[in-house]
């Protein structure tokens, strides 16, 4: 049997604080195959951003391992890039220089000076940056933010790329453009992706597959539901679309009952 492009395996994560214990997270355990677009949702506290910290290799598990290509992970590497909802730009450098600094890191050994150029100028072009090489991150706008920061993300060449509410601190109609940039971008380089949301809609569009998960402490997967629509997917056509509907209507309705039986276990 093939092994899961990514795995996660029997996670348990516990924090220790003046003697007390806190299990946030009990056996979650997750295959993901290559390609996948992955969110995880649930109610605040639920351990969704302590789960991507793991696979970030940011924290480390109390009990359990992440496999990626079959390969434990241990501590943070350039494979897996993390976007958060603050963009975490440099504000002393421009935002060419921001996605330059990551491409440096990764590939000074590798990419010949020139080769590094191309290879910023055109992550930056992927996300509609190109014509703000020379702006400070105090000159450009949120959504431009995050823009550079998904384009730093994709300039490593991550195999896993890691997405922790992306979106949530972006005004409605920024957030739709910056959802559609990342669906086209994930059509085009098949990127293997995990993402944390608290959307509903967002995470039936972007999705194969949605991951639920119950109410902390002690928060593990619930359910996992496929998303079964055809790509590309347009926002407008989906609203009229039952199938569209039926999904949303199933998270909303796990994430109710979580809410209303908080020590329900799905």
């Amino acid at each position: 049997m093939a092994q899961p492009y990514l795995s996660i395996e029997h996670i348990d994560k516990s924090f220790t604080r003046n003697g007390l214990t806190s299990t946030v997270l009990r056996d979650v355990n997750l295959k993901i195959e290559r390609g996948e677009y992955i969110s995880i949702i649930g109610h605040s506290g639920c351990g969704k951003s302590t789960v991507l910290n793991i696979v970030a290799g940011l924290i480390e598990p109390t009990s359990g391992s992440i496999l990626l290509e079959n390969r434990e992970v241990r501590g943070p590497g350039p494979e897996r890039s993390l976007v958060f909802q603050n963009h975490s730009l440099l504000p002393w450098l421009t935002v060419y220089e921001n996605v330059a600094l990551a491409v440096d890191k990764v590939f000074k050994g590798t990419k010949s000076k020139a080769e590094r150029h191309a290879w910023t100028l055109h992550n930056l072009e992927m996300v509609n940056m190109g014509h703000a090489l020379h702006k400070r991150p105090s000159e450009i706008s949120g959504g431009m933010k995050q823009r550079v920061g998904i384009a730093r993300a994709l300039a490593m060449q991550p195999k896993v790329l890691l997405l922790d509410e992306p979106f949530g601190a972006l005004d409605a109609l920024t957030r739709a453009h910056l959802q559609d940039e990342v669906m086209r971008i994930q059509s085009e380089l098949r990127n293997t992706v995990m993402m944390i949301t608290h959307d509903v809609d967002e995470a039936v569009l972007l999705s194969d597959r949605i991951v639920m998960m119950t109410n902390g402490p002690a928060a593990t997967i619930g359910e996992i539901l496929t998303i079964d629509l055809p790509r590309p997917r347009d926002r407008i056509t989906l609203v009229d679309d039952p199938r569209y509907n039926g999904y949303r209507h199933a998270v909303l309705s796990f994430l109710y009952e979580k809410h209303s039986h908080p020590g329900a276990v799905a």
